[in-house]
């Protein structure tokens, strides 16, 4: 049985908000100005995904989510403890969440499997704008290991 759109929006919608939180952090404290422009890009495209799905939940009636999943934030302070204060912190910081962006994309091809025919067509909507993200932080993995 297919769970009910609201439902599986919301909580789409609370990942992508913990995300965006993320990539604010990474942003604000990157030392590279290149990568604080691409993490603030990343984070503004995921404005949009988070801003396209409340206003579906909206659609259909229901109250958006808006605030992250319950420990969201304690999970980005471990990360911001855990990460090195060295040199190599931009390196630990895509690498988080390119791994965060990655958990998100297959979040939503999960729930492309599991939607109705009307709520995985929103979801196929988002999907490019979140897989785009999710090689900018892979490729820029990539490239800092080399």
């Amino acid at each position: 049985m297919a769970p009910r759109p609201q439902t599986l929006f919301n909580a789409l919608i609370r990942r992508g908000i913990d995300l965006r939180a993320l990539y604010r952090d990474a942003s604000a404290q990157a030392s590279e100005p290149g990568l604080r422009v691409v993490l603030g890009e990343n984070a503004g495209a995921l404005d949009q995904v988070i801003a396209d799905l409340q206003a579906q939940v909206r659609q259909l009636g229901g109250t958006p989510a808006r605030r992250g999943r319950f420990g969201g934030a304690a999970r980005r302070q471990l990360i911001e403890w855990l990460l090195p204060t060295t040199p190599h912190r931009d390196l630990a910081w895509i690498a988080r969440l390119a791994h965060s962006e990655a958990a998100l994309v297959h979040a939503f091809e999960e729930g492309l499997q599991h939607a109705s025919p009307e709520a995985a067509l929103v979801l196929r909507r988002q999907l490019p704008r979140l897989q785009g993200i999710h090689l900018d932080m892979h490729s820029l993995a990539r490239a800092r290991r080399c």
